[in-house]
């Protein structure tokens, strides 16, 4: 993760503070919107939910809090205003529906607070967590391959004519009206390559005054996708702000597999809940502050998550 300043350093160091020491992030949008029964099948992917279903965004993002997450991720990861665009939507329209992915997380996160104020207990009738805590919303940036929706996300090939300029291009105006939306953080995700890697660092220099984080897309620990080194990828993240300490966070998908010529998940190719949080807590001794999951994780893997911390044993005893 990176950040801005000492003022946005503290913030996060606050937050986590007041998470017990590490923060739960949410889990998988896209199918939790499909179990919903929204048809993702869309260049747009789960960024269509904000043209045609945002009631049904709004319960995802409550799903995850009442499952315990910390931090809720928007559903602007596939939001571009070039895909926008690519359905006939103008600048204007679509730099709105950009600001509207932060309303409605925000709107998610009102309505938990006040069930936690109207809540004589940590948990309803049926389980969910009511518990009254920090909670932030961090504004997912897509890579340029998830706006590709051909899998280069999970490749990191974006051909030899790409260079830095081009994906600076792309990404700054996105980038500036989700900083500017009331978010409390921006969400690189499934960044596949060095070179986008520093295009967002360099774009977070230009007037980007909230904290940020990367994450990389990698298969075996050691190299994203694309084969470019992780830790050189990392340095980079490490390198473009004025401080040198930063949280790292891990929130893998489920271990299943995407076939993109399909463009389907391949059943029977992760891991159960029960496998899956039994890597947290090493995750976290070895240095992870953040964790949760993404592709294909649920509320209900969130939920394991809490009960495998520690820190969450006051309430979830």
């Amino acid at each position: 993760m990176g950040v801005n300043n000492g003022t946005v350093q503290t913030l996060m160091s606050d937050f986590l503070t007041q998470s017990g020491g590490v923060a739960v992030i949410d889990g998988g949008f896209a199918t939790e919107l499909e179990r919903h029964g929204a048809d993702l099948n869309d260049p747009l992917w789960s960024a269509k939910c904000l043209l045609t279903s945002t009631d049904l965004v709004r319960q995802v993002h409550l799903d995850y809090l009442e499952a315990g997450a910390d931090i809720i991720i928007t559903a602007s990861y596939q939001a571009t205003i070039q895909g926008f665009g690519a359905k006939g939507f103008s600048k204007e329209e679509s730099e709105a529906m950009l600001k509207r992915s932060v309303d409605i997380a925000c709107e998610a996160r009102k309505i938990y607070y006040e069930r936690c104020c109207n809540s004589a207990s940590n948990f309803s009738s049926d389980g969910k967590i009511l518990k009254n805590r920090p909670i932030l919303i961090a504004a997912s940036v897509g890579s340029y391959g998830a706006y590709l929706a051909d899998g280069s996300e999970y490749s990191g090939d974006y051909g030899d004519a790409m260079d830095l300029e081009f994906l600076k291009s792309f990404h700054r105006r996105r980038v500036q009206i989700l900083a500017e939306s009331g978010a409390d953080l921006i969400a690189f995700e499934t960044v596949p390559n060095k070179l986008e890697a520093q295009a967002y660092a360099e774009l977070l220099e230009e007037g980007i005054r909230i904290p940020a984080w990367f994450s990389f897309n990698s298969k075996d620990g050691v190299n994203v996708v694309s084969g470019d080194s992780l830790t050189e990828c990392a340095k980079i993240a490490d390198s473009c702000h004025k401080v040198t300490t930063k949280p790292i966070l891990i929130y893998p998908n489920s271990g299943e597999t995407y076939d993109a010529d399909l463009k389907q998940w391949v059943q029977n190719t992760g891991v159960p809940d029960e496998d899956f949080v039994s890597y947290v807590n090493k995750w976290c001794e070895i240095g992870a502050s953040l964790v949760g999951g993404c592709c294909r994780t649920t509320p209900n893997t969130i939920k394991a998550i809490c009960r495998t911390l520690p820190s969450r044993s006051s309430y979830l005893a």
